[in-house]
């Protein structure tokens, strides 16, 4: 190989590498914290005493994403409500969903995965029309799962969300 091919080929795998560490790292103002941001979580508790006895958080929040634990159609003695009721445990659970949004400044827009359990499919999809009322602007992602049972004898649907907001 002659010098000069050798000294271009050099040349042209330099320039390579420092485009593709420019491409890497984008210009940080500096008022924004770095993109490795380690913020701690921050654990919610809805009902905390009920929380603590099934050994759960409702919510946790850590930088800009939140994660919100299956709501279920219950009294602040962790009792069930609505039972047999399966249109009316579904707005339990999306007052329940719509506290500790507002607990951390989220709305429903920031809504991005909703995962839906019931133990009767046919009646969610019969009621899944409510949902229109909560996402106004886009439905998330997520999944609808038919269940064999949920966590409280009754207990027809439970949903769980992950929300993310840009600060």
């Amino acid at each position: 190989m002659k010098t000069n091919q050798f000294t271009m080929m050099l040349a042209a795998f330099a320039a390579l590498i420092l485009l593709t560490v420019g491409c890497n790292t984008a210009p940080q103002k500096a008022d924004e914290k770095p993109a490795t941001q380690s913020d701690a979580p921050e654990y919610f508790m809805l009902r905390p005493e009920l929380e603590k006895a099934y050994g759960y958080s409702h919510a946790v929040r850590i930088g800009n994403e939140l994660k919100i634990s299956g709501a279920v159609s219950m009294d602040e003695k962790g009792n069930l409500t609505a039972k047999g009721d399966l249109g009316q445990q579904m707005k339990n659970c999306y007052a329940d969903l719509d506290k500790i949004l507002k607990h951390y400044g989220y709305s429903w827009d920031d809504v991005v995965v909703e995962n839906i359990l019931t133990t009767n499919m046919p009646e969610f999809v019969n009621q899944s029309a409510y949902r229109n009322t909560i996402y106004k602007k886009q439905f998330p992602t997520g999944s609808w799962f038919g269940v064999k049972e949920l966590a409280l004898p009754g207990q027809l649907i439970e949903i769980e969300l992950e929300a993310y907001k840009v600060h």
